[in-house]
């Protein structure tokens, strides 16, 4: 008897929890659509002329899919060479940032050495520069040493401002790690070098995702210093190479809305690949243990 009074009030205990599910679920799933429906509007507009893009509803679909509009922008807009430098220097960019963060934040949190704080406080504080504020002075600078009109000096430009924001996401990181296994390595004659090369990098896998893909956003979209620094159509990038196809009396709107689409895949291909990683290395990183 008393067992079956226990259930019903079992199960309205339970009630509200899946009432609270069901909410978090609609609203997460509302959420999903309001951040899938852009990309949906963007495909096509791509497959779109100039005539019904300006004619036709924005999620109506056309008399016919326009493929040739990808097929314009990259051969005849000259997309595949911009694409090719945003791959390069986005890669580039990302390696060598990613390695000097990581060896700033193994000496800033496995080290004691002089100075450390204010170096740490020196790198914190390049995150209160505005990136506008630099173009002159960098601009200058670049025109003594011969590099404007050189991919260095995009390359130079996002290591140095994506330095501080990648270090200010491993510290929390790597204050979880367990020094155990660093201390048996040292017991064991491991030289500093190989410690960090072959223990410590490997159990940052999770966060060094993180700061990848934050890392490949950054670059991969920036147009500020392509624009400013760059000048040959060598260089160029796919930010500002989507330029070419608004003139002074027309604009082809359509393979903008290509181009677009192009540039968008390698990053939402990266979060696909690196998301789980992406979630562990935040997850972690936010907690000090």
């Amino acid at each position: 008897m008393i067992e079956r009074q226990a259930q019903p009030q079992i199960m309205r205990s339970k009630l509200p929890g899946r009432i609270g599910y069901g909410v978090l679920y609609a609203i997460l799933t509302i959420v999903a659509v309001i951040q899938v429906v852009p990309l949906l509007w963007l495909m096509l507009f791509s497959l779109k002329n100039n005539e019904e893009i300006f004619n036709l509803a924005p999620m109506a679909f056309p008399e016919r899919l326009r493929w040739e509009n990808y097929e314009k922008v990259w051969t005849q807009g000259h997309i595949n060479n911009y694409f090719f430098n945003s791959v390069w220097m986005t890669v580039v960019s990302v390696a060598i940032t990613v390695l000097l963060a990581s060896l700033v934040t193994f000496a800033l949190t496995r080290m004691k050495w002089k100075l450390q704080s204010f170096v740490l406080g020196l790198f914190m504080v390049g995150l209160m520069i505005p990136v506008h504020s630099t173009l002159i002075p960098l601009f200058s600078f670049f025109t003594k040493t011969h590099l404007t009109n050189h991919p260095l000096s995009i390359i130079l430009s996002y290591i140095s401002f994506n330095l501080p924001i990648t270090i200010m996401i491993m510290l929390g990181f790597y204050y979880t790690l367990p020094r155990e296994v660093e201390e048996a390595a040292v017991m064991d004659g491991c030289s500093v070098n190989r410690m960090f090369f072959s223990i410590t990098l490997p159990m940052t896998v999770s966060v060094l995702s993180t700061a990848v893909i934050i890392n490949m956003i950054y670059n991969w979209n920036e147009f500020i210093f392509v624009n400013t620094f760059i000048s040959s159509e060598k260089y160029k990038t796919l930010t500002v190479g989507v330029q070419n196809f608004i003139g002074q009396y027309t604009t082809d709107w359509g393979a903008i809305g290509a181009t677009l689409m192009i540039s968008i895949l390698p990053i939402l291909l990266a979060f696909l690949l690196l998301s789980n990683r992406i979630v562990e290395g935040i997850a972690a990183g936010s907690v000090k243990g």
